[in-house]
């Protein structure tokens, strides 16, 4: 990991800890599914094959949160040919009244594919409006040699719980930029420059069970990128 990434991660984790160390918060939580695609932004990470992935979530305070997750990527090219990623993040999140704000720090690893993992920054401001929620989010990777410049994504989510139902109902928007040095690593989060991404998704949650299903697509070329354009995921999981 690098010398930054961590240190971004053990600074977060001691201002929460000695900004909220005596307030109570909830245990730690599982969850495992399966997918019949691993998308984020837009872009495939397992070649449009299925996938499977669980993550641990551990609050060490009542705002700081610290999360793993690992997904199967079936050797995807995206990523040096990765079986599979670790995600690492480390959340501080406050919550007043009807508005909230987080910031995190996080690293994707690729065990097995030299030179492939990077950290990003994250900033995010959100509010409850009753059943539904908007949150409007900046995530920045700093330049790294791994993605070939920097990368900046800014989006919006909002999401409706459907009243007497276990359904919500949620759409995204968003947009990467950044600064190219390297067009071969930069073409991982950016395979055709700039571009936009966007989806819709139902989800349903009873008990430990959730299930979804989702749109997702982007405006990306399909030459450049053949696993970026419209598509449907279902998943399915258990959590507790």
């Amino acid at each position: 990991m690098h010398r930054w990434a961590a240190a971004i991660l053990c600074g977060i984790v001691s201002a929460g800890a000695s900004a909220a160390h005596a307030q109570s918060f909830d245990g730690p939580s599982f969850y495992l599914e399966a997918a019949s695609d691993e998308r984020r932004r837009g872009l495939s990470w397992s070649e449009g094959d299925p996938i499977v992935r669980g993550g641990l979530s551990l609050p060490v305070t009542h705002d700081l949160t610290l999360d793993t997750n690992i997904s199967t990527l079936s050797d995807g090219k995206r990523h040096g040919d990765a079986a599979v990623v670790v995600d690492l993040r480390a959340a501080y999140a406050r919550q007043i009244g009807a508005w909230r704000l987080a910031a995190e720090g996080s690293y994707h690893a690729f065990p097995g594919a030299s030179g492939q993992g990077y950290g990003e920054l994250g900033l995010t401001g959100g509010i409850l409006l009753g059943p539904a929620s908007l949150d409007l989010l900046a995530q920045y990777a700093p330049r790294q040699a791994a993605i070939g410049g920097d990368n900046l994504y800014l989006g919006a989510k909002l999401g409706v719980g459907i009243p007497g139902t276990p359904l919500t109902l949620s759409g995204h928007a968003g947009h990467s930029s950044g600064d190219t040095r390297n067009a071969i690593r930069t073409a991982r989060l950016r395979p055709d420059g700039s571009y936009w991404d966007h989806g819709v998704a139902l989800n349903y949650h009873k008990g430990l069970w959730t299930a979804g299903l989702g749109y997702a697509n982007s405006s990306i070329d399909s030459a450049a990128d053949r696993h970026a354009g419209a598509t449907i995921i279902g998943r399915f999981g258990i959590s507790f």
